[in-house]
């Protein structure tokens, strides 16, 4: 990959404060997210892959290491500088997360009417290009209850990118959608990083839409980075926990089976478990 990265981070340890202690949750994180390029986040539920872009946004602050953006500690930053800093970051949330009182149009308008005072004129210009680039000019005085779950998704998206921001980062933006949708969405992803020069961090269970428009992929398991790679390297691994992920396969470093004494043991032994 290029050595000019927009993402660093280095040293990573996150922890959760809990009445019972701190609940580690990152350790020992090193990541870099180099420019223009789409990279993935892999790993099972509840390995901090969200966690992980709430600490690039800045929403929280590691217990430990670093983040950095453009070359700027986020963890450092005051509210001010942070504020400034997310006009030039794109969201989008799992299942799109639309505003539902709002039509279409003023969905992907509100970044613009919130961060600038650009003329509604310049404004309605903007939303109309933006939806063009998603399909979805012709929707904008549709209200999200009207959208399927596909075209909520591309509209999230025409949102995301309202800004032209630098960064765009994406929650698992292939939930719940047919394999038609999850097409369309991988292929936006591709082309407006692209179009707009910008780097995207896409956190994402969907192994084979994935391997077909990212750059480069990492897989975290119970907090840390366990491996990473191009596609190409990925389905070459021979490591058993990618294998098992990226083929699916119901056993290996992740069992089936919940720990428990065996069977000879519950079924003759009256033992429960």
């Amino acid at each position: 990959m290029p050595t000019e990265s927009l993402v660093e981070i280095r040293g990573l340890n996150f922890a959760y404060d809990t009445d019972s202690g701190p609940r580690k949750v990152l350790e020992g994180i090193d990541m870099s997210f180099h420019k223009g390029k789409v990279v993935a986040i892999m790993g099972g539920s509840g390995c901090g892959k969200t966690t992980l872009l709430r600490l690039i946004g800045g929403q929280l602050r590691p217990s430990a290491g670093e983040v950095k953006v453009a070359g700027h500690a986020v963890h450092r930053m005051n509210t001010r500088e942070l504020y400034a800093l997310r006009r030039r970051m794109g969201m989008l949330f799992q299942f799109g997360a639309l505003f539902t009182d709002m039509s279409v149009f003023d969905n992907v308008a509100f970044q613009m009417r919130e961060h600038t005072d650009l003329p509604e004129e310049l404004i309605r210009d903007m939303v109309l290009l933006k939806l063009q680039a998603v399909g979805l000019r012709g929707a904008a005085g549709l209200m999200p209850n009207e959208l399927s779950g596909g075209m909520a998704r591309r509209v999230a998206l025409a949102r995301a990118v309202a800004l032209d921001p630098m960064l765009i980062m994406y929650d698992e933006p292939f939930t719940g959608l047919d394999p038609i949708s999850l097409g369309v969405i991988g292929q936006l992803i591709r082309k407006l990083n692209d179009a707009l020069g910008a780097t995207s961090i896409m956190v994402t269970h969907d192994i084979q839409e994935s391997l077909q428009i990212v750059d480069y992929i990492y897989f975290m398991s119970a907090g840390r980075v366990v491996a990473q790679g191009t596609p190409d390297e990925i389905r070459a691994s021979r490591d058993p926990f990618v294998h098992q992920f990226v083929h699916a396969e119901a056993d290996g470093p992740v069992p089936f089976h919940y720990p428990a004494v065996s069977v000879a043991d519950s079924l003759l032994g009256g033992v429960r478990g």
